[in-house]
């Protein structure tokens, strides 16, 4: 994740106290335009959908974890509409319902991959939360944040006292991935 030149600190006699007053690491996007665009194709290769259901085709596809704003969709169903990719269904209705045109098609076929993993992106963060909210994982979870914050939180850590925290981290990461 990157952090904002305009919003970061620099403090050269702390190097490693990343300490800005408050400052908070920015969210990771989930998907970026191009990747709501493509999404947006897949459901309307399904069915034509109005901009409130392919909305809500994405948060069920996440089960809820993610969904996307009206300020992405929206802007996006124009541009695709000015690509040729998709069309209106009915000019006359209140609300526009859109189809996909050859050109939506092609997109489609050629980036049935990339589709692909997204949808298996936004399937598995929805499986993550899940597993993430059973009591004892949380609970799990929880103390090893408490813990780290309660010695990191100390100002005068030795070089040798975080190198062990970060192998013990860097180990308890290695024996919880999957075997190969």
């Amino acid at each position: 994740m990157k952090q904002d030149s305009a919003f970061s600190c620099h403090r050269d006699s702390a190097p490693r106290s990343g300490s800005c007053g408050g400052r908070r690491k920015r969210r990771e996007k989930m998907l970026d335009a191009s990747d709501i665009r493509l999404l947006m194709l897949h459901f309307l290769g399904l069915n034509a959908a109005h901009g409130y259901e392919l909305i809500k085709s994405v948060e069920e596809l996440s089960k809820g974890e993610y969904s996307p704003s009206p300020g992405i969709i929206y802007p996006n169903l124009t541009l695709l509409e000015e690509m040729d990719a998709i069309r209106v269904v009915d000019a006359q209705a209140s609300r526009k319902a859109y189809a996909l045109k050859a050109a939506g098609r092609a997109l489609l076929e050629e980036n049935r991959e990339h589709i692909a993993s997204l949808i298996e992106r936004l399937t598995s963060l929805a499986i993550l939360v899940n597993n993430r909210s059973i009591p004892d994982v949380d609970q799990a979870i929880h103390q090893m944040k408490a813990a780290l914050n309660s010695r990191l939180s100390q100002e005068d850590i030795s070089e040798e006292t975080l190198q062990s925290i970060i192998s013990t981290l860097n180990e308890a990461a290695k024996k919880s991935q999957p075997a190969d």
